[in-house]
Order: C-alpha cells, then structure tokens, then sequence
C-alpha cells in the first residue's frame, strides 16, 4: 500500500484570500509532571487534535523535529516556540496534540530541548499523544531496535507517566507485523508499563492503523484507547459520500468508544471548499465523511497535519520567526468541518 505520497509533496506557496492568522502568548512557567487526579478519564470525543510533524515527515534515522523547532534550540526557546505554536493550535478549537518521537529524540541529546514542546502543550491544558515512528531508512512497519525502542519508553513513561495529559502510543502504522504479532507486542508493552492507566494509552489498528476491530477485540487489550487512520489518498476514485462513510465504520464495527482517529487529512492549499458539493472530487467526499462519522460515532479525532512545513494537507502555515510565531489558515472550510466533527 502506498505510504502517504500525498503528504509529502510540498505545499502551493499561495495561501487562500480568506485564510485567516493565528499567534498565541507564551505560556508562563508550569510544572512538567502535576500528579495525576481521580477524575473520570475523558471520553474519545474529547480529543479534538492536530498532529504536529517534522517537515521531512516523522521518519527519520536522527532526532524527529517538528516543524517551527530546532535541534539546536534550548529548552527554554523550544518552550517559547512551541507554546506559540500550541497557542496558535487552540485558536482552531484544537484541545490535543500528537507529536512524535523516536529513539534518537529521546534517547539523545535533543530530549532536554524537546521536552519543552510537551511541557508547554501540557501546561496550557492540553492532552499530548505521544507516539513512535520508526527510522526512514527502515520504513518496515517494525521495531528497529528493540533495546533503544525499550529505554525510549523507559524514560517517556518515567518523565510523564504521572502527567494526566500525556498519552503513549507505542507505534505508528505497525504495519510489518501480522494482526497476532502486533496484538502480542502491544500486550507486552502494556505488561512492561503496567503503571500507566490503560485509558492512557492508544493502540494503533492493525496494518497500517487502518482497521481497529482485531486490537478491539483482544482481551488483553481491554480499556485501552485505540488508534485509527483513514486518508482518502488510499481511494482517489472514491467519489461517493456514501461508500466514504460506509468504509470508515467497516474500520470501526462496534468499536466507536475507544477509537480516536488520530491521522486523517487532505489537501488544505488549493482551495477546495468543503463546505460545497461533491462535484466529483474524492477528497471533498472523503472529508464530508469522515467528519460526519466522526460526529455522529463520537471519535476521538485528530487531523493531519495541524502544522508541517512543505505539506499540501497542512491546516496551517508557519509565519514569523524567532519565538515570535504565529499560524496562518489554509482553507476555512477544512476547519469549519474539523469545528463540526468536534461539535464547535
């Protein structure tokens, strides 16, 4: 299956007439890790997010950076740059964040910097879902190495297994692995990380996250959040509303409760208006779709991207420099159907 083609190529340099800008103020100082509360874990519906990538996509054999930070920052700028960025994310209504991670941005040197991108999601209230992408040099569907994957998740859940906001996702897209060998590898991760409440963590749907039933039904599995994705790249002769909504819940069956879909997206640079008829354009009944199922489902939803440098599905372009950033809308009709899904 071809893996987001799409999503890779870069952005039409022309911003839409009617896109409108977005900044947000810098966070003021906040604990990293507050102790998580009793509360009741919040339903799927409540997460309403954007991914926010590296420009080079989140493969990558070194440190995954996203889009507007620097491997070179310090963590006191990556907090000012990102709570800019994250404030910019909650002016579309946005209340979540995927970021990815990877050994070499864990492991390495760059975590003291990047840590400063989850605090200040964190500390403005956001839930952050972080979840691992395999190097760009592999692109198997697999671990690449067993033992950094094993101390990445050693030092995330130490850092924030007691942050009520951050959420594990122990792999994107496992799509190497067999429905059974993926199953047993999340049951494990689970074993290993047993501290972690299982509302807190997001197991991807087999393949490439594309069917979430295998996952739902494995007891082993149970109480855990479940991670779907659905581009409409994958049918571009899908000009049907109809066969667009009866595909994403053949990926879902009785499984609405627990699914977030936390990848979905299409082009947000060449003006197409979402808002208006199909005429003939898979990606407009792809959207209408999705976003409709994803209202009247209840889903977790999370778009791709909300922010990636050179992406034609990016719902925001960056502007300004410095610390002084702010986000820039693409189409207004993507996020008004992003504002209908979230019930906005």
């Amino acid at each position: 299956m071809p893996r987001k083609n799409h999503r890779r190529t870069a952005g039409l340099s022309a911003l839409l007439a009617c896109a409108t800008a977005f900044g947000g103020a810098l966070a003021s100082p906040a604990s990293a890790s507050p102790a998580s509360t009793k509360a009741a874990p919040p339903p799927v519906s409540d997460f309403r997010g954007v991914n926010w990538a590296d420009p080079r996509d989140n493969y990558a054999d070194d440190a995954v950076v996203p889009s507007g930070l620097s491997a070179s920052d310090s963590y006191t700028t990556t907090r000012a740059k990102s709570a800019a960025i994250i404030g910019g994310f909650a002016k579309l209504g946005a209340n979540t964040v995927r970021l990815p991670v990877n050994p070499t941005s864990v492991n390495g040197p760059f975590w003291k910097s990047y840590r400063g991108a989850i605090d200040a999601a964190t500390a403005k209230g956001f839930k952050v879902i972080l979840g691992y992408w395999e190097a760009d040099n592999a692109k198997d569907g697999r671990i690449d190495n067993q033992a950094s994957y094993d101390q990445m998740w050693a030092r995330l859940t130490s850092a924030y297994g007691r942050n009520a906001k951050v959420y594990f996702e122990p792999m994107n897209e496992p799509f190497g692995y067999t429905s059974q060998e993926w199953r047993d590898i999340a049951a494990n991760w689970l074993t290993t990380h047993r501290f972690i409440p299982r509302d807190r963590i997001l197991v991807g749907g087999i393949k490439y996250s594309e069917d979430v039933k295998p996952v739902c039904a494995d007891s082993r599995l149970n109480g855990t959040r479940i991670a779907l994705h659905n581009y409409g790249f994958w049918h571009t002769d899908w000009t049907s509303y109809d066969q667009w909504k009866q595909d994403f819940k053949e990926r879902i069956g009785d499984c609405a409760s627990r699914t977030i879909l936390d990848e979905f997206g299409a082009t947000m640079t060449s003006g197409l208006n979402y808002n208006g008829p199909i005429n003939g354009s898979s990606e407009i009944a792809y959207i209408q779709a999705a976003t409709d199922t994803i209202r009247e489902l209840g889903l977790g939803s999370v778009y791709w991207p909300g922010l990636r440098n050179g992406d034609t599905y990016s719902l925001t372009t960056l502007q300004g420099t410095g610390t002084n950033l702010t986000l820039k809308l693409n189409n207004q009709t993507g996020l008004d159907r992003l504002h209908w899904a979230w019930r906005k």
